[in-house]
């Protein structure tokens, strides 16, 4: 993993006794790697990012992991209800869904698993914690999206993938059901519609069912990622 430094301006102090303990994953949604850099290193922009991985693996640091970065924006995960405070923010090149969304280069990927286990082992991050930009602001955000390779994180030991085999309690056919094991992961129901955070859900952990209604696999893999998470 080649590492440069582009030190950003846009950065402040955490919150004294903080722990930093959420990964959030995001993708710059630019049309080039030098275009987001340049707008995180914008003072006039007022956002920033931790780091930012190019699709050929060069990675960027541009703010000093001990300080908050301004990448997450209003949203909440848990009991997180200012997640910069509390979290590491990587973006990942890539053009996202309004400039031509594409797959993420296998050598992008394995610079971002190589910088996300170098995060874990600084900090005391719960993989039910690694989370996408669209899980903690689902009405406004789709990023990295249902192309990112998510599992591919999670058997690296990053994150959480549901387990194919896991058989936990059925559906019983309402959408309260899912909804109280969606808020019960870390989804906010306050600042989303359902079907807004189950579109966050299936972008992340069930992309083949994108925009699909929820269902008994829904509810499956919710239960497994509980009892992965233990929460």
């Amino acid at each position: 993993m080649a590492l440069r430094d582009r030190p950003s301006p846009n950065h402040g102090p955490r919150p004294e006794g903080t722990a930093t303990d959420i990964l959030v994953l995001h993708y710059t949604g630019m049309l080039s790697a030098e275009a987001a850099l340049d707008r995180l290193c914008d003072p006039a922009a007022e956002v920033s990012a931790h780091y930012v991985v190019g699709e050929d693996g060069t990675v960027w640091r541009l703010v000093d992991e001990g300080r908050r970065a301004w990448h997450a924006g209003r949203g909440a995960w848990g009991d997180a209800q200012d997640v910069n405070n509390r979290s590491i923010g990587v973006e990942i090149v890539n053009p996202g869904h309004e400039y031509g969304y594409r797959p993420f280069p296998q050598a992008q990927m394995r610079a971002v698993v190589e910088l996300c286990r170098g995060i874990l082992a600084r900090h005391p991050i719960p993989a039910g914690n690694v989370i996408a930009h669209s899980d903690m602001a689902p009405a406004r955000k789709q990023d990295p999206g249902e192309l990112f390779d998510w599992p591919a994180l999670a058997r690296a030991g990053i994150g959480l993938w549901p387990d194919g085999g896991f058989r936990g309690p059925g559906w019983d056919g309402g959408e309260a059901q899912v909804a109280a094991l969606l808020a019960r992961l870390g989804y906010d129901p306050a600042i989303a519609a359902f079907t807004e955070t189950l579109t966050a859900f299936q972008r992340h952990w069930h992309p083949e069912a994108l925009n699909e209604p929820a269902g008994a696999e829904t509810v499956r893999r919710l239960h497994s990622l509980l009892a992965q998470s233990g929460r």
